[in-house]
Formats: C-alpha cells, structure tokens, sequence
C-alpha cells in the first residue's frame, strides 16, 4: 500500500501544480482554463519535436518547448483580454474550450496520435522511504507545487506587480481607473501559468501516459484539485492534488476496484460540489 501512495505522489504532484496555476488563473483573471494542460501538452510535444527533428540538446529543446507552451498559453490570454474583458467568469471560461479541442486536433496532425518518445530530463532514486524507492520525478513535481504556491502568496503580497493583480481581480474598473493596465498585466498572468504547466508536464510525461489526450485530460484532476479550495485557496489545491494523487496509486494497488481509478477525479468533484453545496441540498431535500 505505501508503495503505491509513493507511486501516486509524482502524478499528485504534478496535479497540484496544475491545481495552483487554475487556481492563480481563477483569482487573478476570471477564468477557469480548461486549456492549461492543454497548452502545456503541446510545449512538450514541440521540446520533443526540437529534440528529435532538429538534433537541438534536450536542455535547449526543453526550454524552446516551455516557451511554446507559455506563448500559447499567453495568445489564448490576449484573446480573452482584448474581445472578452467585460465577459462573464462563465463566458471566458467557455472560450478556453476551444483552444483545447484545437491543440489535441494540432497535436494530431503535427505530431501524430501516438505517445511520444520523451527523454527524461530528471531521472533515478531520490531516497527510500519504509523500503520504497521514491523517485527525482517525485520530489521534483511535489516542491515544484509548494514552491509555486508559496512564489505566488509572495509575490501577490509583497510586490508592487502583486498588489496591482489584487486590485484588478477584485475592484477591475477601479483599477483601470487608476492606471493599471489591465490587459498586459492579464496577459503576463497567462504566460507564467502557461510556462510553469508545461514545465511540469515536461519533467513527468516520460513516466506518464503521455499520449495527446491524457496530458491534456490532465486539466480534470487539476480542477478537482483547485475545487478542494474553491478556486481560492492554493494551499489548499496543493493538498487536493497530492491527495488525489494518493488515493490513484492506492487504488492502483487492489485489483478489485482499479477501474474507479480512472473515475476517481470525477467522484472528487462530485462529493466536493455536494460539500459545498450541502446546505441548499439539505433544505431542498426536506
């Protein structure tokens, strides 16, 4: 049983990262968006692509993939901010539908429908824990979401750029009133979601299903993750995603109920919206 909790803790990881950028998205711009994976995928179809087609060394063909994974991501920002500033959170977040069935089809044709052939960027041991192996990867994508989660509390309080995001997420006319720009500032929050995904993504799809769909697919996990705080709260995403995480590798482990593992996101999502909705749902059944 622990060794398959430890086996979760990677993929946990890597949707707590993905939790955190949803979440920062959330509260920063008013959008849920369902394209974060999406958009990373594709950075880290185009690293391998830079790595194999071009003959670039992995560190470059990482780094030219990461970018193209923040651009993307900052291009689907730039739509949102210039026809869709005055639209509702449910209006934009619809909108991010789009580029995510547009980047699998894309990735289909510019990279074909198999699982690519990624090289590990980190790799091996890190240290035992109770006689289970915990790997690089593990670890990596683990502090990468605490780290994250702490940049951004950070810098969000103790930052002059923080206090203007703060300002326009909460009061967005009377920031523009006061002369913050609103749509560069929106923008830049795209490409840094977008740049920390696909980095996440490129350090743990080569021990993942790494085909088109499940990375983008990804982006259901990390949504049950930033629910566990209501798309507010990052310490909070962080737990869910490392705890749903958990919970896939041990229901990994038992054979009888392996197939809900696949369900498990949903039926996070599920129990979490009737948590949050209990009271409504308690007066509506009496």
């Amino acid at each position: 049983m622990l060794q398959g909790a430890i086996a979760g803790l990677a993929a946990g990881g890597l949707y707590a990262v993905l939790g955190v950028c949803l979440t920062l998205m959330s509260r920063l711009v008013r959008v849920v968006n369902f394209a974060q994976a999406a958009t990373a995928m594709f950075g880290a179809f185009s690293a391998v692509w830079f790595v194999s087609e071009l003959g670039v060394p992995i560190w470059l063909g990482s780094v030219l993939g990461v970018l193209v994974g923040g651009l993307l991501s900052a291009a689907i920002g730039w739509i949102a901010a210039t026809w869709l500033s005055e639209a509702s959170t449910t209006t934009r977040s619809a909108m991010t539908v789009g580029p995510l069935l547009l980047l699998i089809s894309l990735s289909f044709i510019l990279f074909g429908n198999k699982p690519q052939p990624f090289t590990p960027i980190i790799a091996g041991p890190a240290f035992s824990f109770g006689g289970v192996v915990v790997s690089q990867v593990t670890v990596a994508t683990v502090v990468m979401a605490v780290v994250t989660a702490i940049a951004v509390r950070v810098v969000l309080r103790r930052t002059r750029v923080g206090t203007q995001l703060r300002a326009l997420s909460e009061r967005p006319t009377t920031a523009e009133l006061l002369g913050i720009r609103s749509r560069p500032l929106s923008i830049a929050v795209w490409f840094v979601t977008g740049v920390i995904s696909a980095i996440a993504i490129i350090i743990v799809a080569p021990s993942q299903s790494n085909d088109a769909t499940s990375l983008a697919m990804l982006i259901v996990p990390a949504a049950a993750a930033a629910l566990l705080g209501g798309f507010r709260r990052l310490d909070l995403a962080v737990i869910g995603g490392v705890v749903l995480g958990v919970l896939s590798g041990l229901v990994a482990q038992i054979d009888e109920v392996a197939l809900v593992r696949n369900f498990l996101p949903f039926l996070f999502i599920v129990v979490l919206l009737l948590w949050t909705q209990r009271k409504e749902v308690w007066d509506a059944a009496r």
